[in-house]
């Protein structure tokens, strides 16, 4: 399978998992703006999946952009990632129905941390596949993004259950914090904007 294939495959996933998140909100039975604040959890942990899902999605279009060649180790390590990313809709709506409450949101926090470990397996196998001098090796380097986001998402697993406000203020940070786009792989592909 030819990279371009597992980047529509997964872009499609992707654009799937966006749109579960969407109908996941229920439409209110009023017609006034008040009818409407009851629903500002649920929205709020919308925008900030929507944001980690486009986080993803670009971040995923720049790796697939240094990869030489597919293995089936890749399509598995890809496989993964989606499969965790499929589950930010029931995090993202259970988080946001229960507007923030400890279990939910360390489930989300769980959900994010493994989608981290997911995405960071799924460079492993390209770099395995691809070797240590390639692209997308020379392109991470250090990966200091990549390996404090889990710590982040940790620390907000256990706040949630002490100080709730600081665990989403961890997976808020973490957003942020990717919100600019890792642009380490354009830059050794030479700044080509993909």
């Amino acid at each position: 399978m030819g990279k371009n294939r597992l980047e529509a495959f997964s872009d499609g996933v992707i654009a799937i998992i966006i749109t579960i998140m969407v109908l996941e909100m229920k439409v209110p039975h009023g017609d006034t703006l008040a009818e409407l604040a009851p629903l500002w959890p649920v929205f709020l942990s919308y925008v900030l999946s929507f944001i980690y899902v486009g986080i993803y999605w670009n971040n995923h279009h720049h790796l697939l952009h240094a990869v030489g060649h597919v293995s089936g180790r890749v399509l598995w390590a890809n496989l993964h990632l989606l499969f965790w990313l499929s589950l930010f809709p029931f995090a993202t709506g259970w988080m946001g129905e229960n507007h923030f409450a400890a279990w939910p949101s360390a489930l989300y926090g769980f959900v994010l941390l493994m989608a981290a470990c997911a995405y960071w397996l799924l460079q492993r196998a390209i770099i395995a596949v691809d070797g240590s001098g390639s692209t997308l090796a020379r392109a991470l380097g250090s990966d200091a993004k990549g390996k404090l986001s889990p710590l982040f998402y940790i620390a907000g697993i256990v706040s949630t259950f002490f100080v709730p406000w600081l665990g989403e203020a961890c997976y808020v940070l973490v957003a942020l914090w990717w919100l600019v786009p890792d642009r380490r792989i354009e830059h050794v592909l030479g700044g080509a904007a993909h």
